[in-house]
Parts: structure tokens; C-alpha cells; sequence
């Protein structure tokens, strides 16, 4: 009891001292309890074969049927590792090229170029993704798409991209690179500039390339930061990057084993098929799931570097 009043005690005194600080943290507060906890509520419908006519709190309980239906159908297994195998790729392509990128930016010389470089690289990041499906589509049409015409030009068969599931990893590859590596390497680029300059000085003093230092001095400095955005890669592993796929794929059948991914699918099962269970079973799984992988992951990495874990 003495320990609790300490606690209660001490908490008062900071919130009367620090009064502007605490309230700084009330729009935050409002935002997470009402887009994120709130709707939690709404987890219910999981287990539900929910209806408009009997509302969410009338709608008769199913238990574990949606579930058992997402297994039987063989669809969660295909957008699980759909959404698991195009993150991973994402974010290996985008690590080199992200690193790539920041170590040279802040190796080439001149203000005004590197301001300029900045910008042509971060400018994708303003381009949104309804752009970014119109780029798509007038590439790879099969009719009138540049790459066809070109084809055509050379004497060549044409290509029917949007008929060939095999070659979307790629694609998806590039356009989310291309679109994000700008802003990704912000972070890279913010670290490398708070190094001591004097290290690299008194690396060249005695004889370093510029190889020798990005290996043995910058990459080694940089190991604790790419350790925590890997760590927060790993959390949105499930996130399917809903507008760069629906955009881009759009309601294409042909390419959906191949592209679908959970929350296309999740999409899809609200305004479609209208099935609100369903939608939200694979939802509370993505969920679910993406808890134990992060939580997973961050104990590995303590067990081998404890100051480079998130928690």
C-alpha cells in the first residue's frame, strides 16, 4: 500500500510540474483510443455470420467457422505467404538500396548537388498510387502499352504482362522500391551525417579508400539502426501494402494467386462478397499473427544483442 501511494504521489507531483507536456499527449491519446482501441470491439464479428439486419451484437455466433472455412479453402495459406513472401523482398531490395543510396549522397561532394540528388530521389514518394497504376497499365497493356510498342517496333512478339503471374514479383519489386527508397534512406542518410568526421579523417590520414571506410567504419556505425527499422519491417511483414497492389492489380483474376495478398483479399470480402466475418477473421489473424512474429523476433535479436531490441 505505501508503495502505491509513493507511485500515486510521485505521479501527481509530474503531472503538476510537467503540466504541458502531459497535455501535449492528449491529442495522441484521443487519435489511439478512438481509431485503435475502440474498434477492437469490433473483433467479435470474427466469430460471427454478421448481418445488417441483426447488427453486430444480434448477429448469430459461428465460433470458429470462418477460420475453419479461410483453412478448408486454402485461401489463408496462399495470402499469408503471398503478403510474407513480397514484404520479404521488399525490404531486402529496399535495404541495399536505401544503404546504397544515403552512403552516396553523403559521400558525393557539393551542397547544391547533394540538395538536388535529395530531391530527384525523394520526389517518387509524392506520386500516389492511383498515378503509379496509370504508369503500370500504360507500360504493360497488351494492346497499346509502351513495352509492347516497342516490342512491335523491334520485330518482336508482344508481351501479355497482365496475363503472366510469374513475373509480378519483380514487377511489384520495383514500382515499391522505386516509390519508397527515397524515403527510406532519409533515416540512413540523418545517421551517417551525425558521425564524428574525424573518424573518417583520420582514416584516409592513414591510407583508407573510400571502400575501406563505408565497410569498416560507416556500416559498422549504422548496424544498430538497421537493426531496428529491419525490427519494424518485420512488424508490418503482414501489412500487404494495400494501395500500391490494389492499384496496380487492381480486380484482375488472372493474377491474383500470384498477387493477392491479406488485405486485397480483406477488401475484397467487405465490398464484394459482403462477407463481414470473413473479412474481419483474416483481419484479427493478420493481427494476431504479425504479435507473435514481432514479439518473436525482438526476443532473437535481444538474446544476441540486447541494446539493439525494441523492448
Amino acid at each position: 500500500m505505501g508503495l502505491k501511494k509513493t507511485n500515486r504521489h510521485l505521479l501527481l507531483n509530474d503531472l503538476k510540474q510537467n503540466r504541458s507536456l502531459w497535455a501535449m499527449l492528449i491529442p495522441a491519446a484521443i487519435f489511439f483510443i478512438a481509431f485503435n482501441y475502440i474498434p477492437m470491439g469490433g473483433v467479435i464479428l470474427a466469430f460471427k455470420d454478421f448481418n445488417y439486419v441483426d447488427g453486430i451484437l444480434r448477429s448469430p455466433m459461428v465460433g470458429f467457422e470462418n477460420f475453419k472455412f479461410l483453412l478448408l479453402s486454402g485461401k489463408l495459406w496462399n495470402i499469408t505467404w503471398n503478403t510474407i513472401r513480397y514484404n520479404i523482398v521488399f525490404s531486402a531490395v529496399g535495404l541495399v538500396l536505401q544503404l546504397s543510396i544515403a552512403i552516396f549522397v553523403t559521400r558525393v561532394g557539393g551542397r547544391l548537388y547533394k540538395k538536388f540528388l535529395q530531391s530527384v530521389i525523394f520526389l517518387p514518394y509524392f506520386i500516389s498510387f492511383v498515378i503509379l497504376g496509370s504508369f503500370t497499365y500504360n507500360i504493360f497493356n497488351y494492346e497499346f502499352g509502351a513495352l509492347n510498342a516497342f516490342l512491335t517496333k523491334l520485330g518482336l512478339e508482344r508481351l501479355d504482362v497482365f496475363g503472366n503471374p510469374d513475373c509480378w514479383l519483380g514487377i511489384m519489386t520495383f514500382f515499391a522500391n522505386w516509390k519508397w527508397m527515397g524515403w527510406g534512406s532519409v533515416i540512413y542518410i540523418a545517421t551517417i551525417t551525425g558521425f564524428d568526421p574525424q573518424i573518417y579523417e583520420a582514416a584516409e590520414v592513414d591510407g583508407a579508400s573510400i571502400w575501406q571506410q563505408i565497410r569498416k567504419i560507416t556500416l559498422p556505425m549504422l548496424k544498430p539502426t538497421i537493426i531496428v527499422i529491419c525490427l519494424f519491417d518485420v512488424s508490418r511483414i503482414l501489412k500487404g501494402n494495400f494501395e500500391l497492389f490494389y492499384n496496380i492489380i487492381g480486380d484482375n483474376a488472372t493474377l491474383f494467386n500470384a498477387t493477392d495478398v491479406i488485405d486485397t483479399y480483406v477488401f475484397r470480402s467487405l465490398t464484394r462478397n459482403f462477407n463481414v466475418g470473413i473479412g474481419s477473421a483474416v483481419g484479427l489473424y493478420q493481427s494476431l499473427f504479425g504479435l507473435v512474429l514481432i514479439v518473436t523476433v525482438n526476443w532473437i535479436v535481444k538474446k544476441i544483442d540486447e541494446n539493439s531490441a525494441l523492448f
